[in-house]
C-alpha cells in the first residue's frame, strides 16, 4: 500500500511539474484532433456559426488557440474579432521567442516531460503555420485598405519560411545527442517500418500561395523588383500555374528584362498584353479544411532482471490517406473556370510531420525510459502498483495531434480577361457581384467549405 501511494505521489509531481504549459484532463487522456472535433466537423460542412459557436476557451494555449478562432472569424466575416485573435498568437509567439532559449536536452530530460505526454508542452506552430498567420494578418490589412502594413507582414512570412528549416535540422542533432547520452540508440527505422505511412512521397515545403500574394501586393505598390522575384519564387514551386506565368511574363515585360521574357516565352508562348477596354480579375480560392491527425500507438512490454515489466504505448499522431475534396467550378459572368492548384495544403502538413517524426519517436523513446524508471523506484515490488502503472500508461499516453485544423485543404487560383464594368461571380449557390474598370486588376478571395463560402475583393489598380 505504502509503495503504490509513492507511486501515485510520484506521478502527481511530475503533472505538477508539467502543468506549466498545457496540463487539463482533455490533453492528459486525450488528444488534440479528439478534443476539436466539433469546431472541425462543423467547418467542414461549411456552417461557419457553428464553429464559432464550438470554439473552446482553451485546449493547445494562447498560439494554437488564436489561430483557430482567428481563422474561423475570418470565415464567419467577424474580421475584427479575426483580426484580434490572430494579433494574440502572434504576440504569445513574440513571448516565446524573447525568452531564452531552451534546448532540446534541457526539455526532453525533464520529468515532467516526459512522465505524461507531449501535449502537455507547449505548442510550436510549424514554419507553414506561421507563414498562414502572416498571411491571413496580411489580407485583413489589405481589407482595411491599409498596403503597407501588409506587406510588413509579407515580409515576417518570408524570414519566418527562411528561419524554420535551420531550426529544425539543429532540433534533430540535440534530440539525437540527447538520447545517445541517456545510453540509447537511434533506432527510428525499427518503429517506423511499423507506422502508417501516408503512402507517397513528401515534397511540399514552400508556400506558392503565399508567395502569389506577395508579388501581387508588391505589384500593387510598384515595387517591381520585389514582385518579380516572388513571381519566380512561386513559379519554381508551381511551374504549371497559369496565373504565375501570366504574371511572371507581365512584369518582365514591364522591367524591360527582354532576355527574361523571351526564356519564359520560349516555354509558356508568346506573352498577350491586356486587350484595350478589358480588365483581369484574379481570384484565389481556399478549399475545404486541411485534413486532421489521428493517433496510432504502438504497445512495447518492457522488463527488468528480475521479471518485473510494465506494458508502455508509443502514441505517435499521422495522417490518413485522403484525396482533396471535389467542388462545382466557380462560374464568372455565366462562364466555368477550371481552378488551377496553388497550393496542396495537405501535402505541406504532412512533410512537416514526416521531418518531425524522428526527433518524436526519440522523444518517445526517453519518455518510456524515464517511466520504467520512475516504475521500478516505486513499484517494482508490489503487483498492485504495476497493475495502476500499466493503466496510467495506457491512458496517458496519448499521440501529439495538435495543429492548425481550420486551414484549407487547398488553394487555387484563375486569372481571367473580361469586359469592363459589372462583374458576376457565382460559387456554388451563392452570388457576388463586383466591377472592375478598364485596364486595372481586382483580387477576388474566396474560401470554400461544404456547401458555404465567404468572399471579398478588392482593386489592385493598373498591374
Amino acid at each position: 500500500m505504502k509503495i503504490t501511494i509513492r507511486l501515485i505521489s510520484c506521478t502527481t509531481i511530475s503533472l505538477l511539474l508539467a502543468a506549466c504549459a498545457n496540463f487539463s484532463a482533455g490533453n492528459l487522456f486525450s488528444h488534440y484532433s479528439a478534443q476539436n472535433q466539433a469546431v472541425y466537423q462543423a467547418l467542414k460542412s461549411g456552417d461557419y456559426r457553428a464553429a464559432e459557436e464550438a470554439l473552446p476557451d482553451e485546449i493547445a494555449g494562447d498560439i494554437l488557440d488564436n489561430f483557430e478562432k482567428g481563422r474561423v472569424y475570418l470565415l464567419n466575416q467577424d474580421n475584427q474579432q479575426s483580426f484580434v485573435a490572430f494579433e494574440a498568437s502572434d504576440a504569445a509567439i513574440k513571448r516565446e521567442q524573447d525568452k531564452a532559449t531552451i534546448s532540446i536536452s534541457d526539455s526532453a530530460t525533464s520529468i515532467g516531460a516526459l512522465a505524461v505526454n507531449d501535449n502537455l508542452n507547449l505548442y510550436q506552430p510549424a514554419d507553414y503555420e506561421l507563414g498562414f498567420l502572416h498571411l491571413y494578418l496580411s489580407l485583413n490589412y489589405v481589407q482595411q485598405n491599409k498596403l503597407d502594413d501588409a506587406l510588413v507582414e509579407i515580409r515576417r512570412a518570408n524570414q519566418v519560411q527562411e528561419r524554420a528549416r535551420a531550426e529544425r535540422e539543429k532540433e534533430l542533432e540535440e534530440a539525437q545527442s540527447e538520447m545517445k547520452a541517456q545510453g540509447l540508440t537511434p533506432n527510428i527505422g525499427s518503429i517506423l517500418s511499423k507506422y502508417p505511412d501516408a503512402g507517397k512521397k513528401l515534397q511540399a515545403v514552400q508556400n506558392a500561395y503565399l508567395m502569389y500574394l506577395s508579388a501581387l501586393l508588391y505589384e500593387a505598390d510598384n515595387s517591381l523588383n520585389d514582385a518579380y522575384v516572388d513571381y519566380r519564387r512561386a513559379l519554381a514551386v508551381m511551374p504549371d500555374n497559369r496565373s504565375l506565368i501570366d504574371s511572371a511574363m507581365r512584369v518582365a515585360k514591364r522591367l524591360g528584362m527582354s532576355e527574361d521574357l523571351r526564356l519564359l516565352e520560349s516555354r509558356y508562348g508568346k506573352w498577350r498584353p491586356l486587350s484595350a477596354n478589358k480588365a483581369r480579375v484574379i481570384i484565389l480560392q481556399e478549399q475545404d479544411v486541411v485534413e486532421a491527425m489521428q493517433g496510432w500507438k504502438l504497445s512495447l512490454p518492457l522488463y527488468d532482471s528480475r521479471g518485473n515489466g510494465a506494458l508502455y504505448s508509443l502514441a505517435l499522431p499521422y495522417y490518413p490517406s485522403t484525396r482533396l475534396a471535389s467542388y462545382v467550378p466557380i462560374r464568372l459572368n455565366g462562364q466555368g473556370i477550371a481552378a488551377e492548384m496553388l497550393t496542396n495544403v495537405n501535402t505541406m502538413a504532412e512533410q512537416n510531420l514526416s521531418e518531425r517524426m524522428p526527433n518524436m519517436v526519440i522523444r518517445q523513446a526517453l519518455r518510456v525510459v524515464a517511466k520504467d524508471q520512475i516504475r521500478r523506484e516505486t513499484a517494482s515490488q508490489d503487483d498492485v502498483g504495476n497493475l495502476l502503472f500499466n493503466v496510467w500508461n495506457t491512458l496517458t499516453e496519448q499521440p501529439d495531434t495538435r495543429s492548425w485544423q481550420t486551414l484549407p485543404a487547398a488553394v487555387y487560383s484563375n486569372t481571367v480577361e473580361v469586359d469592363a464594368g459589372e462583374q458576376r461571380l457565382n460559387v456554388g449557390g451563392q452570388s457576388y457581384q463586383f466591377t472592375v474598370s478598364a485596364g486595372n486588376t481586382v483580387l477576388v478571395w474566396l474560401s470554400r467549405q461544404g456547401t458555404n463560402a465567404t468572399m471579398w475583393h478588392k482593386q489592385l489598380g493598373r498591374l
